[in-house]
């Protein structure tokens, strides 16, 4: 059989200020076609449909709109929670996708209650396929668990339980069937892309690449944005995104992934690059440079750093000559210094991780323990 993997869509992402729907639809509409050229027999979405959990009615149309497309001719289409999918809208879509033949899984499924899912696919292959979405910190590790034990501890429950859990979804694995995995995780060799919830990504959300078992033939991940190949016991990608969430993601390749799997076979992966959003770059250059480059940039968004003192009208001037300029900063050796001992109420507004760490410090108390385990909480309440 033949399977498209592909995650962290992120529709409905606004980078600086700009919407990028039109991208958005773009992209998912390559996918679509891609889908339907190569024939393909399953699409798997590993997450992150949406950039967050309150998407607009534009948003969820459009990609409901693109999973209907995508399941054209009787293709399997699954699709699981990212971290910054909500699981609850998920689950709402579940039954009225399941009637058009969609596997939706927002919230973790017991094996027999659709965490793993066992159909034939078009080709005539048996298929099992093991879904496992985001699964937050504090619902893997009791709340008891979390007050007692360290830092590290809790990274090894959590790596452990979700590695449990795998187990417990593949455990119907056999060697005449299509073995496959699909969840939405960081594993602690992977690549960011730099578009990613860091909150989200960092130790106390890894877990092994030893949860996957070696029966399995195919382990689709999403959640790190960059494309890459995980060393394991068995085939573990993830596909990437198909466009560049973030200025961090300037240096990817979007796209997402072919593969070609039949039972008692490792499964073959090739590539298939996407170019239909718009590149992102970083431009660094007096005015004079910045002109000089302005005719190859017309369709790229920009983040661009002025090498001259700042003015008044100096972000303005540098729109006019890329209009595509979405971030202008001064270079460092050209901003002035600003006086420490000034009070923080003639400066910017300062993030709630930035005070709380400024509350550590004062109060004798800094742990980079506590202030990770504050910026997780906090990413948790307002993502």
């Amino acid at each position: 059989m033949k399977i498209l993997h592909t995650a962290d869509w992120h529709v409905g992402k606004v980078l600086k200020g700009r919407h990028r729907m039109d991208e958005h639809r773009a992209v998912l509409g390559d996918l679509v076609r891609l889908a339907r050229s190569e024939d393909v027999d399953a699409v798997l979405v590993a997450g992150d449909l949406f950039d967050t959990s309150a998407p607009t009615p534009e948003a969820q149309a459009l990609v409901l709109n693109a999973l209907m497309a995508l399941h054209e001719g009787g293709r399997d289409v699954v699709v699981l929670a990212g971290n910054h999918d909500n699981p609850h809208l998920l689950e709402v879509y579940r039954p009225v996708l399941g009637k058009l033949g969609i596997h939706v899984v927002g919230a973790f499924r017991r094996p027999d209650q659709g965490g793993t899912l066992a159909f034939t696919a078009r080709s005539g292959e048996p298929v099992r396929l093991a879904v496992l979405p985001f699964l937050s910190h504090r619902y893997v590790v009791r709340a008891a668990e979390v007050l007692a034990g360290t830092p590290a501890e809790h990274n090894r429950d959590y790596a452990a339980r979700i590695a449990e859990l795998v187990g417990a979804l593949t455990d119907g694995f056999s060697a005449g069937t299509v073995n496959l995995v699909t969840t939405h995780g960081t594993l602690p060799s992977g690549r960011f892309g730099g578009g990613e919830r860091r909150a989200q990504s960092i130790f106390s959300y890894y877990f092994e690449p030893t949860a996957f078992p070696p029966a399995t033939q195919y382990a689709a991940l999403g959640h790190l944005h960059r494309r890459q190949q995980i060393p394991g016991p068995c085939p573990i990608w993830y596909s990437g995104s198909p466009l560049a969430v973030d200025f961090g993601e300037e240096d990817n390749t979007p796209g997402a992934l072919l593969v070609t799997v039949e039972p008692g076979r490792p499964a073959q992966v090739r590539e298939a690059p996407i170019t239909s959003a718009r590149a992102l770059a970083t431009r660094t250059g007096t005015l004079e440079e910045l002109a000089a480059m302005a005719p190859g940039l017309a369709e790229t968004w920009l983040r661009v750093v002025v090498t001259e003192p700042p003015r008044p009208g100096l972000a303005e001037t540098v729109r006019e000559i890329l209009p595509t300029a979405l971030e202008v900063t001064v270079h460092e050796r050209f901003r002035p210094v600003r006086d420490a001992r000034r009070s923080s109420a003639d400066g910017p507004a300062r993030s709630p991780r930035d005070l709380f760490r400024d509350y550590l410090a004062a109060s004798g108390r800094h742990d980079d323990r506590v202030a990770a385990l504050f910026d997780r909480l906090h990413e948790e309440v307002t993502g």
